[in-house]
């Protein structure tokens, strides 16, 4: 799947969005990719899902025990990624604000795991999956995502696979131009606090 063809499952699905939006990172965008809206039809998220796969080393698919996304957002394209690799798939999340494992999900002392987002744009959330994963024992060796917003910049100690970079500028809120500024904030993220 080209560059293209992803863009265009993106339109296809209405999820680029444009507007005035508080990204969970704390930055403020005019434009917002809904990856919730693309991954609603179950044919779609497994082409996205499989094509993110084939971004994957071979030595990296093959040393995988487990995929653990961050919910909310990564929860449908991990699961998706666990049935395109033949794995489990599980998720963190944030009952109280920090990320834990609960519904009975535990990582296997030791277990080779590949961290799956829908979207990175400032690493936060996937560093802090991270950390709370290492801290149950797990190893992440790599981390795939739909979407890169950063630029290229992310850094999160480990691979960094995504299917698709876009370059949306991103502002800090004493950053945000007028013309941003004038639209009504829209908050679509998963986190009710930002940093």
């Amino acid at each position: 799947m080209t560059e293209d063809d992803v863009l265009n499952e993106f339109r296809a699905a209405e999820a680029l969005l444009t507007g005035h939006f508080l990204l969970s990172s704390g930055r403020h965008s005019g434009h917002y990719l809904q990856c919730a809206r693309a991954l609603m039809d179950p044919e779609r998220a497994d082409r996205l899902a499989r094509a993110l796969t084939q971004k994957l080393p071979r030595d990296v698919r093959a040393a995988i025990d487990i995929v653990v996304s961050p919910a909310m957002g990564g929860v449908i394209i991990g699961h998706e990624m666990g049935r395109a690799l033949g794995k489990n798939a599980i998720f963190v999340e944030r009952p109280t604000g920090s990320f834990e494992l609960r519904r009975g999900f535990t990582i296997p002392p030791g277990a080779k795991i590949l961290l799956v987002e829908d979207v990175v744009t400032t690493g936060l959330s996937s560093r802090e999956a991270m950390a709370i994963l290492s801290a149950e024992g797990g190893d992440v060796i790599a981390a795939a995502a739909l979407v890169d917003r950063s630029g290229g910049d992310v850094d999160l100690g480990v691979p960094f696979y995504p299917l698709v970079a876009l370059s949306f500028p991103t502002y800090a809120a004493d950053e945000v131009p007028d013309t941003l500024a004038a639209i009504a904030i829209t908050k679509p993220g998963s986190r009710k606090e930002v940093a």
